[in-house]
Order: structure tokens, then sequence, then C-alpha cells
């Protein structure tokens, strides 16, 4: 009896283990990446989903930052794009403290060589040249790398007789590398000037954030001004301008839409529409061998 009575004690004690075990077993954690915040309206969407929404928010509409290469595949037909100087590669030739340490954390996050990819394609058949910034590599900053490919690019569609499109997302001039990226904003300028006196058409297009070295160089220099719809854009930061004129600004300051009704932007597009407009724009001032002296206010509008 008592034998009996240890067997049935030791199988009770097995079933409590069982179920504390199963009590305080770790529940199944959902995967990384499945679902992604909307940083303006704080909606919880799902990333394949947004992934197919151009990553715009279906909520409220923000416009996600894209990298380089997903900007450039929802822009220039599948298959046609051809990148120019694609191994150029920044060194730290004057030894700025921690500035190869962040180079080399960038390459990992953004998988480029430096924070702008440059190339020719088609948009809808049509010839282009299109420079597209990634403000994942070192906040989309210029240092002389990202000016001599923007430069270059601007002298093949020159050569090329191609229209340009440059996607701006920067932060501005790159401080490791001092007076050296303030020079790419006379460099890129002086650039755009030959292109434009050979009536070739640019395109430029400004996307969150555009500021700094950059806003005060090429971004602001085109034909056809383009922006996305909320944009940041800018030279200086809000907080500093309001301490130099010791003055509030609106709570829209320095958005592309604050920017539109002041006369800085010819358009506003949303992301589904970029392409189809950009197409438009091409055929309209002659593609690949038209003129900016075709221009009108009426086109322009």
């Amino acid at each position: 009896m008592e034998t009996l009575f240890k067997k049935r004690q030791e199988r009770l004690n097995i079933f409590k283990k069982m179920r504390n075990q199963e009590i305080i077993s770790p529940k199944k954690e959902i995967p990384d990446h499945l679902f992604t915040s909307c940083p303006h309206c704080h909606a919880n969407l799902v990333t394949a989903q947004l992934a197919k929404n151009l990553y715009v928010c279906p909520q409220c509409g923000h416009h996600f930052r894209l990298s380089a290469r997903q900007r450039i595949n929802q822009i220039i037909d599948e298959g046609t794009f051809k990148e120019s100087d694609k191994y150029a590669q920044t060194e730290n030739a004057h030894e700025f403290v921690g500035y190869q340490e962040k180079l080399k954390l960038s390459y990992q996050k953004s998988g480029l060589l430096e924070g702008v990819v440059t190339g020719y394609g088609k948009i809808n058949k049509q010839n282009v040249c299109i420079a597209v910034m990634d403000a994942s590599f070192m906040m989309g900053s210029m240092g002389h790398v990202v000016g001599d490919k923007i430069t270059r690019l601007i002298e093949t569609a020159e050569k090329k007789h191609f229209p340009l499109i440059i996607f701006c997302t920067s932060g501005g001039a790159r401080m490791q590398e001092g007076i050296i990226s303030l020079m790419q904003m006379a460099k890129t300028s002086q650039a755009l000037k030959r292109f434009k006196e050979a009536q070739n058409l640019y395109i430029s297009v400004l996307c969150d954030p555009t500021t700094g070295g950059v806003s005060a160089s090429f971004a602001m220099l085109g034909d056809i001004m383009i922006a996305e719809p909320k944009a940041l854009i800018g030279f200086a930061g809000k907080r500093v301008i309001e301490k130099t004129i010791n003055e509030k600004l609106p709570e829209d300051f320095q958005t592309a839409e604050f920017l539109m009704e002041h006369g800085f932007l010819d358009m506003i597009v949303k992301r589904d529409e970029m392409k189809s407009v950009l197409a438009k724009l091409i055929k309209i001032h002659g593609g690949a061998h038209g003129s900016t002296a075709k221009i009108t206010n009426d086109q322009r509008a």
C-alpha cells in the first residue's frame, strides 16, 4: 500500500512540474521587422504592406525615408540603370579623429561606399541621368567624393544631352572634411552652370531632409523644383534661426508646404505619382535633346 502511494505521489509531482514549466516557458516572440511604427502617427504597420505602398503610411500619408537603391528601383525602368563611379570611396586623408570609424559604420548600415548613387537609365523609356542621395550614409552629408560623383554625373549628362535629376537627401556639408567639403558647393554649382548654358534640363527633387551646404548649392538650382510632402528643407536649423533673430517661427517653417506657399518650389509630388510626373516633365521639355529655353510659365505651373 505504501509503495502504491509513493508511485502516485511521484506521478503528481511530475504533473505539477510539467504544468509549472508550461506557465514559465517564454512565449514565442514576434519576428523582427514584421511591423514598422510610423514616426508621425505612431500606427503599427505591416512592413511588407508598407513596402508595397512605397513606404508611405496609409494612415497619415507620412513619407518614410528611402535608401538610394529603393528610390532608383521606384523611379528608373527595370533593368535600365547603369551605375557610374560605383567604387568611388572616401579615405580619411587628413586623419580626422573618428572619421574612419564613422565611415565603416556607414558602409555597414547603408551597404554603400558613399552617400550618393549616380548613373543613367530610363524613365518610361526616356533617357535620364540621375543622382540619389542616401541619408543612411552619414546623413547624406557631402564630402569630396559625393561632390566628385555629382559633378561627374552632370558632365556626363551634358555630353549625352540627357535630362538630369538629383534626389537630394542630406544634412549638408561633411564637417570631417572641413574646407574641402565646402568647396563641393562651388564645384557642383559651376558644373550646373555649364550644363544649363548648353540648354539642358535639370530637375531637383527635395526629400526629407535637404539642409546645409547641399540646400545652398545644387539642390536649389533646378530648372524645375519638386519636393515630397512634408519634407524638411532649409539651411540652418529652426532653433538656430530663432535664437539669431530672437523671434518664434511658424510650426510649419522649413516644410515643403511652407516653401511652396512662399514661391520656392514649383510643385509637391506624392511618391506614387513621382515617376509619372518626372516622365511627363521630361517629355514636355523634349526628352534627351530638349532645351530649358523652351520652358514657359504655363509649363512650370
